[in-house]
């Protein structure tokens, strides 16, 4: 293996493991992410930790402050309900463009997503929200606007961190299952419908832990 191709690898490393931390709360919005402590941590060199940290930073998971350093990335409740809206306005038209055109070879890609639920651990649910931003992006590719899909995508990366909030592994796949059946049969008004439940249950259970339970650690107030 040659050194590039090493340092490759270390920054994956070292980018799925703060991705995985920050998503499921272990590093807590505001915190400062010190490159000499990550460094440490990973027992590795400056530059794969800091091309990490900017993977993370065009994810929308990092805010980098220049001359001051990295942060874990805070959001406000506006920008929350924001990029709920966002992601609706997206889904709904991809779902629908979707349902006129999917192949069969994209349905069977959709179909095997999902590798079944295996509990409530930190490993299950990260998998979990990898794999429901792979179907929704696999579907919204499948409307044949490649900026779409990528527009969906990055509203995933950014929501990421809430969408485990959702608690939904257990239920994710039968959600799931309810679009890929509508598709299939290119019904046009039960796939927005489909679509739409998944969005509104999403929201709902999103917005309702944040406002109850977890506003002071998300820092969701009107302004940063």
């Amino acid at each position: 293996m040659t050194t590039t191709d090493r340092d490759q690898t270390v920054k994956n490393r070292i980018y799925s493991k703060l991705k995985a931390e920050i998503i499921l709360g272990h590093r807590s919005p505001g915190q400062r992410l010190t490159i000499n402590d990550l460094t440490k941590e990973a027992g590795t060199s400056i530059t794969p930790v800091r091309d990490a940290l900017q993977m993370l930073g065009q994810e929308g998971l990092v805010t980098i402050k220049p001359r001051a350093g990295y942060y874990v990335s805070r959001i406000t409740l506006k920008e929350l309900r924001d990029l709920l809206d966002m992601r609706g306005i997206l889904e709904v038209a991809a779902v629908e463009r979707a349902a006129k055109v999917i192949t069969e070879d994209q349905l069977e890609e959709l179909k095997h997503v999902h590798a079944g639920y295996t509990g409530d651990d930190d490993q299950a649910y990260t998998r979990y929200t990898e794999e429901n931003q792979r179907f929704h992006y696999l579907l919204a590719k499948a409307s044949g606007n490649q900026e779409l899909a990528e527009a969906v995508g990055r509203i995933h990366e950014r929501l990421a961190r809430f969408m485990v909030m959702r608690q939904a592994g257990k239920k994710l796949q039968s959600i799931h299952d309810i679009l890929i059946d509508r598709l299939s049969v290119r019904d046009i008004t039960g796939a927005k419908k489909a679509m739409v439940e998944e969005l509104r249950n999403s929201r709902t259970a999103i917005l309702e832990k944040i406002v109850q339970e977890e506003a002071g650690h998300w820092h969701v107030g009107t302004a940063k």
